[in-house]
């Protein structure tokens, strides 16, 4: 049954009985691998997997549903699911042959946890459960090994205790120091070397710690137990560390867990056993051979907390690995051919890796757990393309697979992960730029571009960063801000610069004036050295070693299909020939943002910009400007070499932001008048007068350009003046000017005016044509209810999502990161909207506008320059209100491809065969109709 939340929920019909118990085993199961969100993703898989032959123990899986119930009364269980738990419990002795609490033949329990998505090792694991006095006797008279009976038993009595009967640590130390003087006694070293009398005392110390420390027997009835090792599962989906996963991943506290209960099945009985976990491929690299590794006589958690060293799944792996034991393709060549054998079975029917865990009892294979397996980005790609290119999946189902995100992961270095242990760990802030960065800690950006002419790698630290640091910035490895959010001028910059960055560490105290960061105890002073990874947020002290990516030929498949799909163009935010290449070479189709204040803070521009700024009078502004407009000329037209079709954004930014802050900066800028020295006094005033309380909604973009008009008319020169350098060598470029901030309609006009004068001019005087287009940059709430009058004028609109969401929450993005968080946590947003793209209210105001934009000019070309262009969730919604393109940094171009093809393909409901490039929607240029899906509003989606 649907729910109105997008949940289902299972009811049988003809029965007002709940089910509560599904059980599985002998070719048999109640459930299917497609109600994981009912019997976990544990439950949902063994019945899978009992249901298609594999050889699974017995078992039944009681469901979240009961999780729920179990919380909303106080821990109690509806009284019908005594009866069925007896029934599912009967149906595992008959498939088992065995009796539980059976004084002869005794069956013993695994309880485990699953939930719906995996939780490695968040919740609790009780194993060889129904074990007491009288069952270890008869499990081993029935081994002949009375060793391996005690240490069953001195093993579930250790853990129930410590999962089912207390948390407290103290009981945990009484059995460490039990153990320890038991080895002492029999003077050895290790719990496996220990005699079968030696078992049996610690057991028996094991109860008399329970009883002194809890004052209650271990319990001797194994339903009592039973139902005790349920009720811990159930418990143990609230523990602290269960519910921070959740919180890391996403996964809501609404799901609960299911419990599997099963028939014990022994990889520690003797030689012919053993036990191991195994990928049906290579997770690291993504080749397609058996991965994994197995012990001989032991049980599952001994692979998995590594009390033993593992040895390799294959003699190829083995010789890799200089491993000194046998693989098992050499110690059991039958049972890892049997192994095999199920792996391909596995892949074949879930159609992708599995990542399995088995057990091998006296020479019988036994399957425990299969699930799709976790993979590096570089493994998920190539996985992909070899399933499809294998016949197993399609083409788009090959690329819904990949998450955006890790494209992005394989552009940057990242983290050797092998080896991050080894390091201290400092703090934990937002991934805000992806990659890996080290280098020596400096606090200003003066020193970063010092320390890098001289050859250092340096990692800037700020407090925040400013337009001022851009220097710094860029000299740097990567950056660290102890302030802002994602959505930063530090973030929004490196990711523009491909530079790693993690920002709002708070937890980080910055003295510039000490020159040194502290966290809690520890201080790192300028100079040393301090590794982040932007994928991550981690600050990690020390240089830790990273991984250089290598584009592979499956990254490069994935891309082509990509672009076989989409509908979307992608463009690229890019001021620079190195941003613009770079871009290139990810397959970006254009510059959809050119920034052109960007250009105006190095050197010489930042001097002249300065100059411009402080002028007296017209004559020394346009001998400023003059000199800006040889800077600018030379700057479009190293853009339009790389791209022909570039969109220039007019000068956006306050004036203020290019003047310096402090008292030195300003006597600088005094020292380099324009014509000569201006006084301190009037620089101090000039700096005075243009500072703005509420600088983002203030005397900037279109409204700079009104009042200085100049400013205007010398970016149009320059523009046109280096098209025309550029005709006379190769083709002409198509080039559209677009006017920023832009709320009244007239705002619009009388810059168009400016714009068209000066490129007649230019026009004339370089005895050619051009072909432009002018468009307005839609980023107030005003612009986008008055698209219709707008549209009338403008030729294409850009959404600048990023101040658009600012004007529309009334939202500081560089404050916003500080009561977020609280925001997300309460309920109140799922997402941060500077992220992702507010859809209900954001991107309604959007798609007002394109509705009422091409109402007026039909056809008319309309995308998104602002960070969402590389935000997947956002490009979704891009393309299903039937944008032309997203522009993004240069470095997310590659994740905006892929994101643009999955939006094709979902909104084709399949894997996208009716929905390659063109098949449609035609791509909108200036002056033709594009066929474009009528949507509704926003909210119905």
């Amino acid at each position: 049954v649907k729910l109105r939340d997008g949940g289902t929920r299972v009811m049988r019909l003809g029965s007002t009985t709940k089910k509560w118990a599904y059980s599985f085993g002998d070719g048999q199961a109640d459930g299917r691998a497609d109600m994981k969100h009912l019997l976990g993703g544990k439950g949902a898989n063994l019945a899978e997997m009992a249901s298609i032959g594999l050889p699974v123990p017995a078992g039944f899986t009681l469901t979240t549903e009961l999780c729920t119930y179990f919380y909303e009364n106080n821990g109690s269980y509806p009284p019908e699911l005594r009866k069925q738990a007896e029934s599912a419990l009967a149906f595992v002795e008959s498939r088992s042959g065995r009796r539980f609490g059976d004084a002869r033949k005794p069956l013993l329990l695994a309880v485990r946890s699953g939930a719906r998505a995996s939780m490695p090792g968040m919740m609790d694991t009780v194993l060889n459960l129904g074990l007491n006095d009288q069952t270890v006797e008869a499990l081993a008279q029935e081994t002949g090994d009375r060793r391996f009976a005690f240490d069953s038993y001195r093993r579930f009595v250790q853990t129930y205790a410590v999962t089912v009967l207390t948390k407290r640590p103290e009981l945990r130390r009484r059995f460490e120091k039990v153990m320890e003087r038991a080895k002492q006694r029999r003077e050895v070293t290790d719990d496996h070397e220990l005699l079968p009398e030696d078992l049996e005392q610690l057991v028996s110390d094991y109860k008399t710690a329970v009883h002194l420390e809890l004052g209650v027997p271990f319990p001797e009835d194994p339903e009592e137990q039973l139902w005790g090792a349920i009720g811990a599962v159930f418990n143990s989906w609230m523990n602290p560390r269960a519910k921070t996963y959740r919180q890391l991943h996403g996964m809501p506290e609404s799901w609960g867990t299911a419990v599997n209960v099963q028939a014990m099945v022994f990889g520690n009985l003797g030689k012919d056993c053993a036990t191991g976990v195994a990928f049906t491929r290579n997770p690291s690299s993504g080749l397609n051979d058996v991965y994994g590794e197995w012990l001989a006589n032991a049980q599952g958690e001994d692979v998995l907390l590594g009390r033993r060293r593992p040895q390799e799944m294959t003699i190829k792996a083995r010789l890799a690995q200089r491993g000194e034991m046998p693989s098992l393709e050499e110690a059991m060549p039958n049972l890892f051919r049997e192994l095999s054998a199920v792996c391909r079975q596995l892949e074949d029917h879930y159609k992708d890796m599995q990542d399995i865990e088995f057990t091998i009892q006296q020479g019988k294979l036994y399957m425990l757990q299969t699930r799709t397996g976790k993979r590096t980005a570089h493994a998920a790609v190539q996985i992909a393309v070899d399933l499809a290119q294998e016949g197993l999946i399609s083409k788009g189902s090959a690329l819904l697979r990949l998450k955006p995100e890790l494209i992005t992961q394989l552009l940057h270095p990242t983290l050797d992960v092998s080896s991050t242990d080894r390091w201290q760990r400092l703090t934990r802030g937002l991934p805000a730029s992806p990659g890996a960065a080290t280098g020596k800690v400096v606090f200003t950006a003066d020193e970063a571009e010092k320390r890098s002419r001289n050859g250092e790698k340096v990692l800037l630290v700020r407090i925040e960063t400013s337009p001022d640091d851009i220097h710094g910035l860029h000299a740097a490895e990567g950056v660290l801000t102890t302030r802002c959010g994602v959505t930063s001028h530090a973030a929004v910059v490196a990711r523009t610069m491909g530079r790693p960055c993690v920002a709002g560490a708070r937890e980080v105290q910055v003295d510039y004036a000490a020159r040194r960061m502290t966290l809690g105890d520890v201080a790192v002073l300028e100079g040393q050295v301090v590794t982040i990874d932007g994928n991550t947020g981690e600050v990690l002290l020390g240089e830790v070693p990273t991984v250089t990516p290598k584009l592979s030929k499956a990254f490069r498949t994935i891309m082509t299909w990509a672009d076989e799909y989409r509908t979307l163009q992608v463009r690229c935010n890019a001021e620079t020939p190195c941003d613009a290449q770079r871009a290139k070479l990810f397959g970006a189709e254009g510059i959809g943002l050119v920034r052109t204040e960007h250009m105006f803070f190095e050197g010489e521009r930042i001097v002249a910009m300065r100059q411009m700024i402080l002028a007296a009078d017209e004559k020394e502004r346009q001998s400023a400007l003059q000199k800006l407009l040889e800077m600018q000329r030379q700057d479009f037209a190293d853009l339009f070499e790389i791209f022909p079709s570039v969109t220039v954004r007019l000068l956006d930014a306050p004036l203020h932001e290019f003047l310096p802050s402090t008292e030195a900066g300003l006597a600088a800028v005094a020292a380099v008048g324009a014509r000569v020295p201006a006084s301190l006094e009037r620089v101090k005033r000039r700096t005075a007068e243009l500072r703005e309380a509420n600088p983002m909604l203030g005397h900037r973009g279109c409204r700079l350009a009104i009042t200085y008009p100049e400013i205007c008319q010398m970016q149009t020169r320059a523009i046109f003046e280096a098209v025309a350098s550029l005709g006379r060598r190769q083709q002409v470029p198509t080039v559209e000017v677009m006017v920023p901030l832009v709320s009244h309609v007239e705002e619009f006009k009388i810059l168009k005016l400016v714009v068209e004068k000066t490129v007649l001019a230019v026009q004339r005087e370089q005895g050619m044509s051009f072909k432009y287009h002018i468009g307005a940059m839609v980023e107030l709430p005003r612009a986008c209810l008055q698209a219709e009058k707008l549209a009338q004028s403008a030729e294409f609109f850009s959404f600048g999502s990023n101040d658009l969401t600012q004007s529309t929450y009334g939202l500081s993005r560089d404050d916003a990161s500080t009561f977020l968080p609280d925001y997300k946590a309460k309920g109140i947003l799922e997402q941060d909207p500077f992220v992702t793209l507010d859809t209900e209210g954001v991107g309604e105001l959007i798609l007002l506008a394109v509705e009422r934009g091409r109402k007026a000019r039909s056809g008319m070309k309309m995308g998104i320059c602002g960070e969402h262009g590389g935000d997947p969730g956002s490009i979704d919604f891009c393309n299903r209100i039937g944008l032309d393109y997203v522009s993004c940094s240069p470095w997310r171009v590659p994740l905006a491809r892929l994101a643009a093809a999955q939006a094709a393909l979902r909104a084709d409901h399949g894997d996208g065969d009716r929905a390659k490039r063109n098949g449609t929607r035609t791509t909108t240029t200036m002056t033709t109709t594009t066929t474009q899906p009528r949507l509704g509003r926003c909210r119905s989606w």
